[in-house]
């Protein structure tokens, strides 16, 4: 098993956070993984994305060139990353702030309105955590407990206090695709 994974957006919506989550459960789960992370100049607003390849054997390259699952936070996103999927792949889109849908017929689509649902749980910062939850409800790829432990980890003692509201998103967009 080998999963191709882009996460697009701009600086500021925590795409590359969501990537290295993921590559953090995948190496509590005893997975091969790679993260490679690429971003503009900007602090917050430029172009932001990263490719994460976890698998159960050694990984041979480090490019994601065609996801086999696409994450895309914006619309410049998905403007720039939908030709790429993977036929019969998976796009899963930021609806909240995507205001057309994606033209594609070959891949598995999903809308999920990752800001609304942050601004109804209380924090809107949490939009990353949203679509992550959706991405692992959809793909059933790690444990949610290897997630919030890699969580934990990232954060460190000092933001502990934010870990239930992280919690709570991922819970949310994972039923929001249920």
């Amino acid at each position: 098993m080998e999963k191709r994974i882009l996460i697009a957006g701009f600086g500021g919506q925590g795409v590359l956070l969501m990537g290295q989550l993921l590559s953090k459960a995948g190496m509590h789960e005893d997975m091969e993984v790679c993260w490679m992370p690429s971003y503009g100049p900007e602090m917050r607003g430029g172009e932001a994305n990263c490719g994460v390849i976890l698998a159960d054997e050694p990984i041979g390259s480090p490019l994601v060139a065609e996801p086999d699952v696409a994450i895309l936070m914006n619309r410049p996103s998905l403007d720039k990353f939908e030709p790429s999927i993977t036929p019969g792949g998976v796009l899963l889109y930021n609806s909240s702030l995507i205001d057309v849908e994606p033209k594609r017929s070959d891949v598995k689509i999903y809308a999920v309105p990752c800001n609304d649902i942050a601004v109804k749980i209380g924090n809107a910062r949490v939009a990353n955590m949203v679509m992550l939850g959706a991405f692992n409800a959809l793909t059933n790829l790690l444990p949610m407990d290897s997630l919030l432990d890699a969580l934990r980890q990232t954060l460190g003692a000092g933001k502990e206090r934010l870990i239930p509201i992280n919690q709570q998103a991922l819970t949310a967009g994972a039923e929001s695709v249920a």
